[in-house]
């Protein structure tokens, strides 16, 4: 069983009940987990939440902690996946990376915020999307 299908199979109950919207975006962060994990990159923790916002994706490339924010479309529309990440979502995500740093860093290691987008099955992977 491949990567993304064992992680889908796992997620089975949440995505029963699931919109076809969120149902997209489940398959989205499967498929950017497998990707990232080709790269090299290792997962720390999965769809992170606080009060604040919610993380995709924590993961580790060597020393830096890279947050990964993962954004799907079945087609391409007016506004793309990287486009939809406003400096508001930005903002939150980084508020997050910081509550999550706080809990479990001492100091802090190097970290940068990293975009997936994914558009009708086609991945791209854009390091430091955001400061």
């Amino acid at each position: 069983m491949g990567t993304i299908s064992k992680w889908y199979s796992q997620t089975k109950r949440r995505v029963s009940t699931s919109t076809d919207k969120q149902l997209t975006g489940t398959r989205g962060e499967a498929q950017a987990l497998a990707f990232l994990q080709q790269q090299g990159l290792v997962l720390l923790t999965q769809n992170y939440r606080s009060k604040l916002g919610e993380i995709d994706l924590i993961m580790r490339q060597k020393e830096t902690l890279v947050f990964v924010e993962v954004r799907s479309r079945k087609n391409a529309g007016q506004v793309s996946p990287l486009q939809s990440i406003t400096p508001q979502k930005q903002r939150r995500i980084i508020n997050t990376a910081e509550i999550y740093l706080q809990r479990h860093y001492k100091h802090y290691p190097p970290c940068r915020f990293d975009a997936v987008c994914i558009t009708g099955g086609k991945l791209e992977w854009i390091p430091n999307a955001f400061p």
